[in-house]
Formats: structure tokens, sequence, C-alpha cells
């Protein structure tokens, strides 16, 4: 009898990466969860989904998620990558650390869990790679440059990944959500730097509002997660999936055919870039 199929999921916790695992869970599939707030001893919660704990930034504790995932199940179908963190604050008043920490989570994170994949998935010559981008891996917001940079590098590592495994049976996926509800406060922080006496004070602020406005009517998390598992699922997986309002679609679009100053002219009015302190 075949074994379940297995997936391993990152930022398994909260958001985005919960509904993932559960839309998975829901599917059939053998889930194994990393979250660094998951208890350090494997766990099987009430959807069936193995909780581990997994520090993305630790080599460590990436190397401990991985020998007790394979002693579970010694096949891994699919590796989700959906653990992040975002620091709002201006380019100026985010600090080195904080973009470094932003960095190491999203992106570098990202890339120390899918080399540690590739060995087992490339000796089944299969497998299956969901690495999340964001509407930001496309166009950039004001106040958001650390998780915007993360993203863009996401996109074009994914690019590179893609055409160096497809000789190896292994496909790859960019997920690319717009704003969904139900996102853990854990993982939206603010620059320290960004305080009442900051020349981007009130821009800022009108930034944060109509960010936690979009996120607050944004789509269900678990509609994203029942996209994604569909797309794994397909005999030719889709290398782009983008889950998204119609205006945020629409903004990508604009983005590309758009000269950039009316871009920009656009996205500062959105976000209230423009107001000043006096």
């Amino acid at each position: 009898m075949e074994r379940k199929k297995t997936v391993w999921v990152t930022g398994a916790s909260s958001g985005l990466g919960l509904a993932t695992a559960e839309a998975f869970a829901r599917t059939g599939w053998q889930v194994i969860g990393g979250a660094r707030s998951f208890p350090s001893q494997p766990q099987t919660d009430e959807n069936g989904m193995i909780r581990m704990q997994l520090d993305v930034t630790s080599e460590e504790s990436c190397d401990a998620f991985v020998r007790q995932a394979l002693a579970i199940s010694p096949r891994v179908d699919a590796l989700v990558c959906a653990a992040a963190v975002l620091v709002l604050g201006s380019c100026e008043n985010t600090s080195p650390e904080e973009f470094s920490r932003v960095m190491n989570t999203n992106f570098v994170g990202a890339t120390r869990m899918v080399s540690r994949v590739l060995p087992v998935m490339r000796e089944r010559h299969s497998g299956r790679i969901i690495l999340f981008s964001s509407i930001n891996g496309l166009l950039g917001i004001p106040f958001q440059s650390a998780y915007t940079a993360s993203k863009h590098a996401m996109e074009g590592y994914a690019e590179c990944l893609s055409m160096e495994l497809h000789s190896h049976g292994i496909r790859v996926c960019l997920v690319e959500p717009g704003d969904h509800r139900g996102g853990s406060e854990h993982t939206r922080l603010h620059a320290k730097a960004e305080t009442d006496s900051s020349p981007y004070r009130q821009a800022y602020e009108s930034a944060c509002a109509a960010i936690h406005r979009d996120e607050s009517g944004g789509l269900l998390p678990e509609k994203l997660g029942e996209k994604v598992v569909a797309n794994v699922q397909r005999k030719r997986m889709r290398f782009r999936l983008r889950v998204a309002k119609l205006d945020q679609h629409l903004a990508v679009w604009l983005h590309k055919c758009l000269p950039p100053w009316a871009n920009s002219l656009i996205l500062r009015n959105y976000y209230g870039a423009d107001n000043a302190n006096h």
C-alpha cells in the first residue's frame, strides 16, 4: 500500500501558512508543519497536522526539523515555504538589523529549507516546491521596503530554481497573494525608529491605516489554501499562482504598463505617502 503523499509547510502556525497546511490535511495529505511556536517534540493537532518546532533562521533548527520529519515519512512530495515576518517603517528608519531579520526569515529561511529537501526529491526524481511571494514581490508600496525587498528576492530566486530543477523532475510554484484576512500580529512589526518624532510620521500612519483596511477586507485564507493544493495536484503545476482581488490584479497590470511616475503617483495617493508633518 502506497504511503500518503507528504508535504512540509513552514510558517504553519497562523495566516496563509496555517490555511495551506489545513487545506492539504483536508485533501488527505500527510502534513508536517513547522513554526517557532510549535513544541519541540512532534504533536498531532485536531486536523491531523503533525506540528514540529522550526525556526527557519536557524541552521540547527532546520536540521532538527528535517531529521524528525524524515523519521515520520521518508518521502517529501511538496515543500511549502510560507514563514514570513513584516516590519513596517520608512526606508530611512528601518535599521540594518530589521532589514536582516525580514530577509533572513522571508527569503534566506526559504532557501535553507529548499536546500535540505532537494536531495530527497532528486532521489525520487519528483517533487513540488511552493514559495510564498506576494503582490509586493511585483511592485513596491510605501513603508514596506523590507518585506517588498524580501519578496522581490524570492521572485528572482524562484525563476533560477525552476530552471535548474526542471531536468530533475521537480517543479516550482510562486504564490503571489494579495491582501488576506487573519494574519498574526506577532509577525507584523514596526521599525523601532519610526517614532512620533519621525519626519515620516503622518504619512506612515496614513499608510498603516490603508494597509490595515485592505487586510481587514481581504480574501479568506482558506480559499488561498485550497487553490495552492489544487495547483500542486495539477499534472502540470503553474509556475505563478496569483490570488488577489481585482484591484490588486489591476495594480500589477498597471505597474507593467504605466510609466514609473504614473505608478508612483497612484500608489502615493492611495497610501497617503505625500502627507508630511509640519
